[in-house]
């Protein structure tokens, strides 16, 4: 009987042995299931951090992408308007013919480039108007005047007046040997007799003997000066005649006629002007005289068609669009950024010469306006 009660107190006591290791390992367990959670837990919250951080950085590289074209939106603006309390004046003694066109083309396009404004003035070979829009200029304090001056008598005094003014003058296409006497800040344009003598040799190579200088405008100091530089390096004989305004050219190609009519010994003809060369041209082939030597100055789609047909031997280019785009921009860099050009001399736009080497280039460009 002690026996089994002693047998039955230890099966009891395994049973609570069993019992208590069955608890520990639920407990162990359970602290398993807990360790395995807070992980996941940590590891979720470690996800939601990092997608936080993510959010802030695309939000902060959002703000500064916003913040750059803001800033670029600005700097556009500045760029736009920074001159656009300028007002230049550009008063030429120009018409609307083929050559003033892209001198007006390239003053507009310097104008929109720096945002300034432009008062575009032709005179159509009128000095009197000329004075009168530059006396109209001063009075509306213009920020600066930019004019040919092809009349110099008539219209220099006006350009000095501005210039004492204290408004900045330059002048364009011609008045290179007068702008200085004037005040002006410096000429753009080519040496007019430099470039008639650049004509002349080459009428000496073409072997022209006698060459007659067609010019189109009476009074303009710079047709006098190429015809001038034509005759101090043509080797031969040169003959200088007014032919007539561009603006009637059948009247310019009948006075054409009757002076090569007049004088058989002319071979060559020197226009200073291209509607005059392509005017001396018809009047040659309507005389039969085919194998006339013609030369001309300036760019227009007619004397650029008749270079690259052979029928004119060169004309000589002087980038009319510069002359009416860096005025401009000197102008606005002057009154900008106090800046000058030029030292004391001319900033030079030619001589050139179109043959017809390269009419089929340039021609191109004279079809986009610029040349």
């Amino acid at each position: 009987m002690k026996n089994l009660r002693s047998l039955l107190a230890l099966l009891f006591a395994l049973t609570l042995v069993a019992a208590a290791c069955s608890n520990s390992n639920e407990g162990d367990e359970g602290a398993n299931d807990d360790d395995s959670t807070s992980e996941s837990d940590e590891s979720e919250s470690d996800d939601e951090e990092d997608a936080m951080e993510d959010d802030e950085e695309d939000a902060m590289e959002d703000d500064e992408e916003d913040a750059m074209e803001d800033e670029g939106d600005d700097e556009e603006a500045v760029d736009l308007t920074q001159g656009g309390d300028l007002t230049f004046h550009m008063i030429t003694h120009s018409d609307d013919g083929p050559f003033w066109s892209v001198v007006k083309r390239g003053a507009e396009d310097a104008a929109a480039a720096v945002g300034v404004n432009l008062v575009w003035n032709p005179s159509n070979n009128t000095p009197e108007q000329q004075v009168t829009d530059i006396e109209a200029a001063i009075a509306a304090d213009s920020d600066g005047i930019a004019a040919s001056l092809a009349s110099p008598d008539a219209v220099g005094p006006a350009l000095e007046a501005a210039a004492a003014a204290g408004i900045p003058v330059y002048t364009l296409n011609s008045g290179v040997n007068q702008y200085k006497d004037l005040g002006a800040v410096t000429h753009i344009g080519q040496t007019e007799f430099v470039a008639g003598q650049g004509a002349g040799e080459r009428f000496n190579d073409l072997g022209a003997t006698t060459v007659l200088c067609a010019f189109q405008e009476q009074s303009n100091v710079g047709l006098e000066e190429r015809c001038a530089g034509l005759e101090d390096t043509f080797g031969g004989t040169v003959i200088t005649e007014f032919a007539g305004a561009d603006a009637d050219q059948t009247a310019q190609q009948a006075t054409l006629n009757s002076l090569l009519t007049a004088n058989d010994d002319i071979d060559g003809i020197l226009g200073t002007g291209p509607v005059v060369a392509v005017s001396a041209l018809n009047a040659s082939q309507d005389l039969g005289k085919s194998d006339m030597i013609i030369g001309g100055f300036d760019i227009t789609p007619d004397i650029i068609d008749a270079i690259e047909a052979g029928d004119i031997a060169f004309t000589v280019d002087q980038q009319q669009y510069l002359q009416g785009y860096l005025p401009v921009i000197l102008m606005f860099l002057q009154a900008t950024n106090q800046n000058t050009a030029g030292g004391g001399l001319p900033v030079l736009t030619g001589p050139g010469f179109v043959t017809p080497d390269n009419a089929a280039e340039v021609k191109e460009l004279v079809s986009a306006g610029t040349r």
